[in-house]
């Protein structure tokens, strides 16, 4: 079976799949802001001493991970709809992405408060800092920095899953392939192109989250380079200890 590709026939719809991924970028950045907002204050609450948070916190969080993401969707956009509350497709599949994120950067920035030391949030309220100082400081910069790979995963997977909102008729990536390939018939042609879209989209946020990364944990890249610079040190001692030995002459031992 031979098969002709015919890239070519998509040049006229190159607007169309800017247009598309331009979009996919503008519900990614929403749910990434407000998401990370909400799990934030999840983490947060979830950490209370007032039992009805927690639990609030925990029913919310427990209720996103454990339904699939298209069903939220439809829940928002068909589900309220059928009630009087309709809204645009994009409102909708931002609303679904946000709540989804910050359930699941709830969990992930949970887990990196809890492996704060306890001895190291003791220390700070015997400094006398107040709790929001200590909670800032203290417990959400080490915990974020701890968490940064897994939560900026999350991200890139969330954008990723966006593609689903084409299920609502949002004209992200994933609408404009099926529109694009609908009307030209080049239905492998138009999927390899979107494909090679998500990836490059992956890729120049995976960058931009690195570059973050560089600029906000600062203390991180310096203790990697006294790491670094600790470690060279130490085989340049070995190298010349192992020099030395070499050129001290052999004594034998009478007995």
């Amino acid at each position: 079976m031979q098969y002709d590709f015919n890239f070519a026939g998509l040049l006229p719809y190159w607007n169309t799949f800017l247009e598309g991924a331009l979009l996919t970028l503008e519900l990614t950045l929403a749910s990434t802001v407000f998401g990370l907002t909400i799990g934030i204050f999840c983490s947060i609450g979830s950490r209370s001493r007032y039992r009805w948070v927690n639990r609030a916190c925990a029913v919310y969080v427990e209720t996103i991970r454990n339904t699939p993401f298209l069903v939220q969707i439809f829940i928002f956009y068909f589900g309220l709809s059928s009630i009087g509350l309709q809204m645009p497709a994009a409102v909708a599949a931002v609303i679904a992405m946000v709540i989804n994120v910050g359930a699941y950067s709830s969990e992930i920035i949970r887990a990196g408060m809890d492996a704060i030391p306890r001895g190291q949030i003791e220390a700070a309220e015997c400094l006398g800092l107040s709790r929001p100082r200590i909670y800032w400081h203290v417990i959400m910069l080490p915990a974020f920095e701890k968490v940064y790979p897994a939560i900026t995963s999350q991200f890139i997977l969330m954008m990723l899953m966006s593609s689903i909102t084409s299920q609502i008729s949002t004209e992200e990536l994933t609408a404009v392939a099926n529109n694009v390939q609908s009307e030209t018939f080049l239905s492998l042609e138009s999927y390899i192109v979107v494909a090679a879209l998500y990836l490059l989209l992956a890729v120049v946020l995976r960058l931009l989250f690195w570059l973050a990364e560089q600029l906000l944990f600062r203390r991180k890249r310096v203790i990697a380079q006294a790491q670094r610079r600790s470690a060279s040190m130490g085989n340049a001692a070995a190298r010349k200890r192992k020099a030395v030995s070499r050129k001290l002459p052999a004594v034998t031992i009478r007995g």
